[in-house]
């Protein structure tokens, strides 16, 4: 049981690898088209291998550090980051898993307040003022979207009664879908805010900040920072087809609905990336303050009203 639990979880690590991979080359494609111009056409057979190639550019390069840089938290940041990312994947709903996750939602909510940390130790450990501010901001923007996100996540939590995914996974319904639908559409604009994408991607103010908390970072440890945030926008479009009634009942048909559904979700990201400029810090910060959370709030109770 355990060896087979061993193999099933490196098999995911490499599958979201890969699909992390090819959803960069994805990014690129779809912008270009979106901004009238090609993406990555020149690699051999219509640039498909591009993502090798840029892994290859990457961590062949030579590593560059600030000579006043905190080495061990400056190197293990990156590291955390795509380890997190990774360890984000155990929550995929398995028809025949090894391993249930009857505390699913619980270590959801743990691994994305975890992930401060990782902005936090790259900021300070880069020992410059413009990572630390792109450090501190970040911080700010991650908590302060983290109380929207559990105050969402309780609503369908209280209806379903249950903190499992697989769960959740098997208890959905297009109705289900139909009462949410205001608080996906909070989700999605939450999830924009907590993976630092556009119009969210405040933690990377290239006019104010020279580039954020990852200012100081290059090559390899660039790489890893990188992965780490393509992996998560891939692993929260899972998450979300989850917990909003986006995938099939638990059949031989639900992994491929829910692949198609958590492709859909991933490409709106790099949707509202080609389509909306960065947001303002204070409206940001409004968003949430002062307009997600009293709608959440409100819905948290009607949906306790109807439960009991």
């Amino acid at each position: 049981m355990f060896i087979k639990a061993i193999i099933t979880m490196i098999t995911i690590f490499l599958c979201a690898l890969l699909a992390m991979a090819f959803f960069t080359l994805l990014e690129r494609k779809i912008l270009g088209y979106i901004q009238l111009r090609k993406g990555p056409n020149k690699v051999i057979i219509m640039g498909i291998p591009q993502p090798m190639a840029d892994a290859l550019k990457l961590f062949t390069k030579e590593l560059n550090m600030p000579s006043s840089a905190n080495i061990l938290p400056f190197l293990a940041a990156p590291m955390l980051a795509l380890f997190l990312a990774l360890t984000m994947w155990i929550l995929y709903p398995f028809l025949s898993s090894p391993f249930l996750l009857k505390w699913g939602i619980m270590l959801f909510l743990s691994l994305s307040s975890i992930n401060v940390y990782t902005t936090l130790f790259s900021g300070w450990a880069s020992n410059s003022k413009y990572a630390l501010l792109g450090a501190l901001r970040s911080i700010a923007q991650t908590i302060s979207y983290e109380v929207s996100m559990a105050l969402v996540i309780l609503t369908p939590m209280v209806m379903i009664s249950s903190l499992s995914m697989n769960v959740f996974a098997s208890s959905n319904s297009i109705m289900f879908l139909f009462m949410m639908w205001p608080l996906f559409i909070t989700w999605i604009i939450t999830s924009l805010a907590e993976t630092n994408r556009t119009p969210f991607d405040l933690a990377e103010g290239e006019s104010e900040l020279v580039s954020g908390f990852n200012t100081e970072y290059s090559s390899g440890t660039f790489a890893l920072i990188f992965m780490a945030e393509y992996m998560n926008i891939i692993a929260m479009g899972m998450i979300s087809c989850v917990l909003f009634a986006m995938v099939s009942p638990m059949n031989f048909l639900s992994d491929f609905v829910l692949i198609i559904n958590t492709s859909a979700i991933s490409i709106l990201f790099i949707w509202a990336r080609g389509a909306y400029p960065r947001m303002r810090y204070d409206k940001l910060m409004s968003l949430t303050w002062k307009q997600f959370l009293n709608m959440t709030l409100v819905i948290i109770m009607i949906a306790t009203a109807f439960t009991l």
